[in-house]
């Protein structure tokens, strides 16, 4: 699900100009008031496809707490 999210920013972010946010029920408008070219836009796109690529570096972002929970791994009921 996360590598298919990843496939779909991908698409539409770059071509959209990275804007600050969608809107409408499904996600597929540009906010109205949404400014472009957002720099938090890309650095989260990057985060996502870096924690995806290598989950390992969640550790750079975590919270001290945080480092210390062991994440529940359970598989989709669809495999």
């Amino acid at each position: 699900m996360a590598r298919r999210a990843i496939e779909l920013a991908e698409q539409r972010l770059s071509k959209d100009h990275w804007p600050e946010y969608y809107d409408g029920k499904l996600g597929r408008y540009i906010g109205k008031q949404a400014r472009k070219m957002q720099t938090w836009s890309v650095a989260g796109y990057l985060v996502a496809k870096m924690m995806l690529e290598d989950p390992s570096h969640l550790g750079m972002i975590a919270l001290e707490e945080d480092k210390k929970m062991k994440p529940t791994l359970t598989r989709s009921a669809s495999f």
